[in-house]
């Protein structure tokens, strides 16, 4: 075994001396240099030799054949790896940057040391490799991972944002920062007059920002809305499409991007971000630019969309506000006519019949069955004169208006249910004055809606009714212990009109800034809560003024 392993160990041990190890060396891709502590080359493989010198380098020093200088290398080339290994002892790597030709490259030298019998570094070893295309990919990643930062704290900067202009604001300020820009602007698209016009701008003359109108087409940034694609320009002042060649004279204006902002394929709008210098804009920027672009095409359409969401939540607010305010003006005159034409002809009818039976019985007219008639006839009209009231108290009840709502709401609690066998509580706090009319014509009809669904779905025994108010707002508590039902199934109106009440009475109290809220459940009866702030109205401060007096 040991004459086997000695050819073996000889190869490992005499570096240099064994053309084995040579030819090991020499397929290596790598340049391998030996030097000794006197700076002389004592070995290097083929890949080394073809770097930088033939076989007669063997011996010569290393800083005359590698690098072409009369002493050894140091600041501010670099430092020498030999040094550093002699007075560490230990394995070194250093990078250095070299610039050829107007080309950057990047050489990875890792030195080792060599060592003699007694421990004491007599050489290195060299193991140099270029490493040009891993700083290049690690350049790229770099530079992607700051893009994507980038997109990120813009995102996050207008995230949930949904006012059009604070939206472009706070992209072109981070855009600028990003980029080390203070010049720029973004232009959104007219479809109606089909120009670009400014709708944010920094850096730029106000007076020049605001007329500026681009055709679809024309100049830069109207070819680049026409396309949809990017430009970059070294110097903006040589390009014949500038729209103002004055202005930009004038400003100084080099470098320039103009980039696209688009939404599903459709450019709505040009982001233009320029420079004092020339040749300002990379590749890599414009890729950023670009990513920027298309987040911020899609932000746009979706801050209009919530605007033409908001117009039309404020139309349907402002009509809804106009048909309840033309319900209850209709309801008032509909009261107000069956009180004055109605309730007194029928009044007047009662009376008359009251008086016919009267006379009738006196003087002996007609025989039992008309009399009888005509006591059925009178039973009618004094009904038909009840329902007429209680239609009245309905469409509007004069204790509303004579009393208030407190009143109004208990008196129309009772005569409604407790008529059909449901007990009614009401407690009522802080009620003492008088409230906007809004206010108490809401809190009056939710309640009438309430009180209408317990007599008619509740199948309840008892109800409660709670009114608490204060400088700030009003709360009112309806509750009964029917059979209860499923809020999260009441999702719509029902064609049959089922849940048309409870819709009805969140948009009547929405309108006056209000919420109302409902819990139930199948089994456990129904509460309803609604509130409704009554502090700032004119005719409540009026109203407080008028009774502090």
């Amino acid at each position: 075994m040991a004459s086997r392993q000695k050819p073996t160990q000889q190869v490992v041990t005499r570096v240099g001396l064994d053309i084995p190890l040579q030819d090991i060396l020499d397929g290596v891709e790598d340049d391998i240099v030996v030097v000794d502590s006197e700076h002389r080359v004592r070995f290097a493989n083929s890949a080394a030799l073809k770097t930088f010198a033939p076989k007669s380098s063997i011996g010569k020093l290393c800083y005359q054949v590698l690098q072409k200088r009369d002493r050894p290398c140091g600041p501010p080339l670099w430092d020498c790896p030999l040094s550093k290994v002699l007075e560490s002892g230990a394995t070194t790597t250093v990078i250095h940057p070299i610039r050829t030709a107007g080309t950057d490259t990047y050489l990875k030298i890792t030195a080792f040391p060599l060592r003699d019998s007694d421990g004491n570094v007599t050489a290195i070893v060299e193991l140099k490799r270029d490493v040009t295309a891993e700083r290049e990919l690690e350049s790229q990643l770099l530079r992607r991972h700051h893009q994507l930062l980038a997109l990120s704290h813009i995102s996050s900067a207008i995230s949930g944002l949904r006012d059009l202009d604070t939206i472009l604001r706070i992209t072109l300020d981070n855009v600028l920062e990003l980029i080390d820009s203070d010049i720029g602007g973004i232009l959104l698209l007219d479809e109606e007059t089909k120009t670009l016009y400014y709708r944010v701008q920094r850096g730029l003359s106000p007076k020049y920002a605001e007329e500026m109108r681009i055709p679809i087409g024309e100049g830069i940034a109207g070819s680049v809305a026409q396309s949809g694609e990017s430009i970059v320009l070294e110097d903006v002042s040589k390009d014949p499409r500038a729209v103002f060649p004055d202005l930009v004279s004038r400003e100084g204006l080099r470098g320039f991007a103009s980039i696209p902002l688009k939404t599903k394929d459709r450019v709505i709008g040009v982001m233009n971000i320029a420079s004092h210098v020339a040749k300002r804009f990379a590749a890599d920027y414009v890729s950023l630019l670009s990513s920027i672009g298309d987040y911020l095409g899609t932000a746009i359409e979706q801050a209009r969309l919530y605007d033409r969401l908001t117009r039309a939540s404020e139309r349907y607010q402002t009509l809804l506000q106009h048909a309840l305010t033309a319900q209850e003006q209709e309801r008032k005159r509909i009261a107000r006519e069956i009180h004055d034409e109605t309730s007194q002809a029928i009044t007047s009818l009662t009376l008359n019949l009251q008086a016919i039976m009267g006379m009738a019985e006196m003087k002996g007219i007609g025989d039992d069955e008309f009399l009888e008639t005509l006591k059925a006839t009178h039973s009618y009209a004094v009904h038909a004169g009840n329902e007429i009231i209680k239609l009245m108290k309905e469409l509007r009840p004069t204790l509303l208006d004579e009393l208030g709502m407190p009143a109004a709401i208990h008196r129309y609690a009772k005569d409604t249910l407790q008529a059909k066998g449901i007990n009614v509580s009401a407690e009522f706090k802080g009620v003492d004055q008088r409230f906007p009319p809004e206010v108490e014509v809401t809190l009056f009809r939710v309640a009438q809606g309430a009180i209408g669904n317990i007599l008619q779905h509740s199948e309840a025994k008892n109800a409660s009714i709670k009114l608490e108010c204060n400088a700030n707002e009003c709360v009112l508590r309806i509750e009964d212990d029917g059979i209860g039902f499923n809020v999260s199934k009441l999702t719509r109106v029902d064609p049959s009109g089922r849940g048309a009440g409870v819709f009805t009475m969140k948009e009547r109290v929405g309108l006056v800034g209000g919420n109302c809220r409902i819990e139930s459940r199948p089994g456990r009866g129904t509460k309803v809560v609604v509130k409704v702030p009554v502090a700032g109205s004119e005719s409540y401060e009026e109203d407080k003024r008028t009774n502090s007096r």
